[in-house]
This record gives structure tokens, C-alpha cells and sequence, in this order.
């Protein structure tokens, strides 16, 4: 849910993507920028259908509660796909009509070819990523990603911060990505996660367990100076729409001394909170994977 598209002009990218082939269950959300991918084993029916993430909002607190949840397909001459996705749980059923429209292929853009991996708990990175924004002066803060020699290490691109993790790394590699992207990215993944990049420019992608997200980097010279043009990332395309090109979502920068006090108040209140050894999460990803346009 998180990485789906805000925008009403983009009715495809604002849809969560509901498929079963070949044993699996998959569900496919990307926002421009990121594209999260779960698969499940499932037993029924083949088929596919486009939900709106309004449609699916309110359901997920009840979808939480349930015990057991059944997917399934339904023909319906109410969509061109002529698709509805049905979900019963032991008290209730819920049925959607898919959206029109024909969602990005998806696949093209899981990039491949890594030359850098790093695995790490996404606990301690959490609390990094909280102390690196407390420096920030605005929600638009880069971090900046090197791996290597045993280590993942977070830093401000003013050299102001910095926070070194243990971690399992193969390869070295250095990539700076927008911080509230990999806030989201470690709260999607949960527990311990694998990160693999091609090189600093290309997309990076997450894994963890049945999950897959990809995110786009923010390009930066050779200089860790932050420059202007470092906040614009430039998307991945996908053709929904021949002249699509989406620009990322402004959001309300809050009163400067407000927002440092929140970033602090968040920073303790995770470094003061043990450490919980990961639960197996369901793998719904209701967040709200490589830029699409």
C-alpha cells in the first residue's frame, strides 16, 4: 500500500496488483520510484485483477484480525477485464471490481547483475536512520549508503552524521537513496534483510522473505556535498501511458524546530526499545519498485 501511486491521473499505479500463476500468489504495487513484489504460495485458480488502494484501505485492520483469509477470482461483466477479486475471512467476504487498465511489466525492472551485497538487521538500521534525520532542516533528507568490510555505514551527505552497522557484506559499494524511501523500505522488510546493488546510479533492491522492493537511488557526483539536482531522482520508466513521466509527491514540511523535536522524540523511543526478535510478518505489505512512470 505505501508504494502505490497517490496521483488520480494514474489510476494503473494507484491499483495493488493481484495475480496467481504457477502455485503463487503475487502482489504488485510501484509508486514511480519503488515497486514492492510478494509472492505466496497458493493453491486455486489462475487469474489477475487491478484493486484500487482505496478500495483496499479500510480492510486491512479487518484483514489483520482474521484467522484465515481466502482469495479467489470471480467473473464480472462490470470491468473490461471482466475480473473481481473476491476475499472471505470467518466472518465476513468482501468483493472488489478490478480497475481498467493493464499494470506495468513489472519483471523488466527487478534489476539483476549485482556486484554488491550487504545483509543487516533492520532494527538497528531503524534507529540509525531516526538519529540521521534529527539533522535534517526538512522531511527531504538523503543518506548515504557504504558497504564493505563487514559493515553497512550511514552518513549525511554533509559528513554531519554518521552510524556504522555489523553486517554481512560481499563486495563494496557506496549509493545514497532518499531517507524516508529506506525508512519505508526497512519497515517493509522487517527483521533481517538483504540489500543488492549494481552500482550507484542503478536501482537497489530489498529482499527479505517472499518480498522483493525496489528503489530508486538519488544521483550524486563524485563530491558528498549535497547539491540540488541530488534530491531529483530520475525514475525507471515504464510506458502506462507513452508520455507518462511522474514527479514525486510534495509533502508539508513541517515548522523546522517541530519536526527535529518529533525526529528526536522517535530516535529514543526506538533506542530505548529492545530489540524484539523478528516475527514472521503476513505478507500483505500494506505500506503506504523502481521508479515507474
Amino acid at each position: 500500500m505505501p508504494f502505490t501511486a497517490k496521483e488520480d491521473n494514474r489510476p494503473v499505479l494507484q491499483s495493488v496488483l493481484f495475480k496467481v500463476a504457477d502455485g503463487k500468489l503475487t502482489l504488485v504495487s510501484a509508486d514511480g520510484y519503488r515497486l514492492a513484489v510478494v509472492k505466496l504460495d497458493f493453491d486455486g485458480d489462475e487469474g489477475q485483477v487491478l484493486i484500487n488502494r482505496y478500495e483496499l484501505r479500510g480492510v486491512i485492520s479487518a484483514l489483520r484480525r482474521a484467522y484465515r483469509v481466502r482469495v479467489g477470482f470471480e467473473k464480472s461483466g462490470e470491468s473490461l477485464d471482466g475480473m473481481s477479486l473476491v476475499l472471505d475471512t470467518e466472518l465476513i467476504r468482501y468483493k472488489w471490481r478490478g480497475a481498467d487498465g493493464n499494470f506495468p511489466e513489472y519483471e523488466k525492472l527487478i534489476p539483476a547483475d549485482f556486484k554488491t551485497f550487504v545483509s543487516f538487521d533492520t532494527n538497528e538500521a531503524t534507529r540509525a536512520v531516526s538519529s540521521l534525520k534529527v539533522l535534517s532542516d526538512s522531511k527531504n533528507y538523503p543518506i548515504d549508503l557504504t558497504i564493505g568490510n563487514g559493515k553497512l555505514t550511514m552518513s549525511s551527505p554533509d559528513e554531519k552524521g554518521m552510524a556504522e552497522i555489523p553486517a554481512d557484506t560481499q563486495g563494496e559499494g557506496r549509493i545514497r537513496l532518499d531517507g524516508s524511501y529506506l525508512a519505508d523500505a526497512l519497515r517493509a522488510c522487517g527483521g533481517m534483510v538483504e540489500l543488492k546493488l549494481v552500482d550507484s546510479k542503478s536501482p537497489m533492491l530489498f529482499v527479505s522473505p517472499d518480498y522483493e522492493l525496489v528503489v530508486m537511488p538519488m544521483f550524486a557526483g563524485e563530491s558528498q556535498k549535497p547539491k540540488d539536482e541530488d534530491k531529483t531522482a530520475e525514475p525507471v520508466k515504464v510506458d502506462t501511458e507513452p508520455t507518462d513521466n511522474i514527479e514525486p509527491e510534495a509533502e508539508p514540511i513541517a515548522d523546522d524546530e517541530t519536526e527535529k523535536a518529533n525526529a528526536v522524540a522517535e530516535a529514543e523511543a526506538i533506542a530505548n526499545t529492545k530489540a524484539e526478535k523478528p516475527k514472521h510478518k503476513a505478507k500483505r505489505k500494506a505500506k503506504e519498485p523502481v521508479a515507474v512512470a
